[in-house]
């Protein structure tokens, strides 16, 4: 058997990596010359801040202090996707580049999270990781297929044509 989280403990992970997640994609719209792209970081940026938000009104802890302050903090310089994601600043592709990162970050969320749903008994904690797997699996979706019309593979809008032809 694994470890039960409490409600707050479940809460105060999620709200750490939404906090993550939404600098990595602020830090990565920054860096993209690529308007469509970066359109696509910026969205996911705000969607992780909404998530933080929702999560953040539950949590009942005070050590991010106020949602606001915590906003505004910096990044975790620390983090696996931030550090990656500096490396790619300098590459000839950084668009390419910080959509693979965004793919490996969000699948290792849905695992992690994965992970620790098998051994919540709570419904209520449970439900907290099953909505953040649902909601990171629309982003990967999302980075995915972003990833393809950047790369010029077939885009999923397209694929009906090329099967039929």
């Amino acid at each position: 058997m694994g470890k039960e989280y409490t409600v707050q403990e479940a809460l105060r992970m999620a709200i750490k990596a939404e906090k993550e997640s939404r600098d990595f994609y602020q830090k990565a719209a920054a860096m993209t010359a690529n308007d469509r792209a970066r359109k696509v970081f910026n969205l996911l940026a705000g969607e992780e801040e909404q998530h933080l938000e929702a999560f953040f009104g539950l949590y009942e802890g005070g050590e991010f202090g106020d949602l606001q302050a915590y906003l505004a903090s910096p990044p975790d310089k620390s983090s696996a996707g931030y550090a990656a994601l500096k490396k790619a600043i300098d590459r000839e592709t950084p668009e390419q580049k910080a959509l693979e990162i965004a793919l490996r970050e969000e699948k290792a969320i849905i695992d992690r999270y994965g992970e620790f749903v098998h051994d919540i008994v709570d419904p209520l904690v449970r439900g907290i990781f099953e909505r953040v797997i649902r909601e990171t699996q629309k982003h990967y979706e999302l980075i995915e297929s972003e990833y393809s019309f950047l790369m010029g593979m077939v885009h999923e809008s397209d694929q009906d044509i090329y099967v039929r032809e």
